[in-house]
C-alpha cells in the first residue's frame, strides 16, 4: 500500500465505499457469536445445575470444560475443521465448546452461593426440590450466570475474528484481507467494529447483570424504607 499517512477521513471514505460488504461481515460476525453462545447457554446452564447436584459430576464436567477453555482457539478450530470441514458450522461449534466453561462454572458457583436460609424457608413452606431450583436458587444465581455469559460473549467475539482461517465469515475476513494486501484501511475496517462490538456486548450484559442482582435490588428497596421509618412524625 502507499506510504502516505492515512487519515480518519480516508478511513471514513473507505467505510462509505464498502459499507454493503462490511455490513454483511458485521451481521455474519454477530450471527456466529449469537448461535455459538446460545448453544453454550442451553447446554451450559443444565450442566451447571448438574454440577451443583453432584460433586463427582462437578469434578468431571468442570475438568472437561477447563480443558476446552485452555486449548488455543486456533488449534481447536483446526481440529474441528479436520473433522467437520471448512465453513461457518465449524466456527460455531468451536465457539460453543469455548463458551461452555464460563457459563457452566458460573452457573455452578451461583447456585452454590445461595444462602441456606432461603432454602430452609422454601422447604418450610413445602417447596419441592424442583420448585426450590426454579423459584429460589435459579433467580438468585442469575447475576452469576449473566457474568459467565458476559465473559463468554467477549471471548467469542474475539475468537470469531480468526474464523476465515477455517472457512468462516465475519469481520475477520476484512482483517485478513488487509493483512494479505498490506492495506491498513481494511485491517482497521475489520478490527475497529469487532472491538466496538466486544465493548458494547460487555457494557450491555453488565447492565443486565446488575439489574438481575436481586440482593442489590432488595438492599436498594430497604434503604428508602429504613429512612422513612426513621423520619420523625
Amino acid at each position: 500500500m502507499e506510504s502516505e499517512h492515512l487519515t480518519f477521513a480516508d478511513f471514513l471514505s473507505y467505510i462509505s465505499r464498502n459499507q454493503g460488504l462490511l455490513w454483511e461481515y458485521f451481521l455474519q460476525h454477530i450471527m456466529m457469536v449469537a448461535i455459538g453462545l446460545g448453544l453454550a447457554f442451553i447446554v451450559g446452564v443444565p450442566l451447571g445445575i448438574l454440577c451443583s447436584k453432584s460433586k463427582w459430576a462437578a469434578k468431571i464436567i468442570l475438568f472437561i470444560t477447563n480443558i476446552l477453555q485452555v486449548v488455543p482457539s486456533l488449534a481447536m478450530l483446526v481440529v474441528l475443521m479436520l473433522w467437520m470441514g471448512l465453513g461457518t458450522t465449524t466456527v460455531m461449534v468451536g465457539l460453543f465448546l469455548y463458551s461452555l466453561n464460563p457459563i457452566t462454572r458460573n452457573t455452578y458457583v451461583g447456585l452454590q452461593q445461595v444462602e441456606a436460609s432461603y432454602l430452609e424457608s422454601g422447604k418450610g413452606i413445602g417447596m419441592s426440590p424442583f420448585q426450590l431450583l426454579v423459584q429460589v436458587r435459579f433467580p438468585l444465581a442469575l447475576t452469576y450466570i449473566m457474568s459467565g455469559l458476559r465473559i463468554a460473549a467477549v471471548i467469542a467475539i474475539g475468537v470469531v475474528t480468526i474464523a476465515p482461517l477455517v472457512g468462516g465469515g465475519g469481520l475477520g475476513r476484512e482483517i485478513y484481507a488487509g493483512l494479505n494486501s498490506n492495506n491498513s484501511l481494511r485491517i482497521f475496517a475489520g478490527a475497529i467494529p469487532a472491538a466496538v462490538l466486544a465493548i458494547v456486548a460487555d457494557v450491555v450484559l453488565g447492565i443486565l447483570q446488575r439489574k438481575m442482582d436481586l440482593s442489590k435490588r432488595k438492599s436498594d428497596g430497604a434503604a428508602p424504607s429504613a429512612a422513612k421509618a426513621q423520619k420523625p412524625a
